[in-house]
């Protein structure tokens, strides 16, 4: 019963969140013209993943990873971002997705905050 009670919670954030982008910045950050917390939605399906490393990774989270990944400053603001951390991720579990996903090319070393991806 608390995941979907996350999930609202989440998805009234979601609403939030872009209502108050409709505002917006002209100019692009870390992820280009997108706000690392509307990137981080692309990462619900490693909810799981990023909150328990005994948790499996699935190829979803694994997608999205690498495509966001592809820019590591982008990945690093969405696994800080206040959209992650309201959703509960650990940043210190979310980081080794790319490693748990076998992502070839990752950012190994990249300091990511206190964090460092392995």
């Amino acid at each position: 019963m608390e995941a979907p009670m996350k999930l609202a919670c989440i998805l009234g954030f979601i609403v939030l969140v872009s209502i108050a982008g409709m505002e917006g910045v002209d100019g692009a950050g870390e992820c280009g013209k997108s706000n690392p917390d509307n990137e981080a939605m692309k990462l619900a399906p490693c909810m799981s993943a990023a909150q328990d490393d005994k948790a499996p990774v699935s190829d979803a989270c694994c997608s999205q990873v690498k495509n966001i990944g592809k820019s590591p400053s982008c990945l690093c603001a969405v696994m800080l971002s206040d959209m992650a951390k309201a959703s509960g991720i650990k940043p210190e579990i979310a980081i080794t997705i790319p490693k748990r996903c076998n992502i070839a090319n990752r950012p190994v070393g990249y300091k990511c905050g206190p964090y460092t991806l392995p």
